[in-house]
């Protein structure tokens, strides 16, 4: 078994921001660690810091930790990975989760009811969606697309 390092830099906010975030970033990346997670939370979102983590590394993976389920559709969470998977050569990882009722009703004005089903069924479609092995069709009792 090999060690893996991952830095977790918690949501913008809390954890380090600016030079001092890159500078830790980039401190990590040189002593070997695999990976850099950045979170999401009320008025913070985790894809915007991530596009700009990766345009200042090379190597660190840079993960999701975590994309709010009920903050975007997952086409566009789909879009957005696979866009800082291309700009980072292919080192981001998603990370979905729920959230939880007050962000998910009281931020989005999406109904909690059945976290995890939507959480799973979230996931299926973005998988869908990255593969792009054949035309969406969708028709499951969270999402249904086209």
């Amino acid at each position: 078994m090999s060690l893996k390092l991952g830095l977790y830099l918690g949501y913008w906010g809390i954890g380090p921001r600016g030079k001092d975030a890159i500078e830790a970033v980039q401190f990590a990346e040189s002593i070997g660690y695999e990976s850099v997670w950045v979170a999401e939370s009320y008025g913070s979102d985790c894809v915007s810091v991530l596009a700009w983590l990766a345009a200042q590394t090379e190597k660190i993976n840079l993960g999701a930790a975590i994309m709010q389920v009920p903050a975007r559709p997952p086409a566009a969470a789909a879009m957005a990975g696979a866009t800082i998977d291309y700009l980072s050569n292919g080192r981001f990882m998603f990370g979905f989760g729920p959230s939880g009722p007050q962000v998910s009703e009281g931020w989005y004005g999406v109904p909690y009811g059945k976290p995890w089903g939507r959480t799973k069924e979230y996931v299926e479609v973005v998988r869908e969606i990255v593969a792009r092995e054949e035309k969406l069709d969708h028709q499951g009792e969270h999402y249904q697309l086209p």
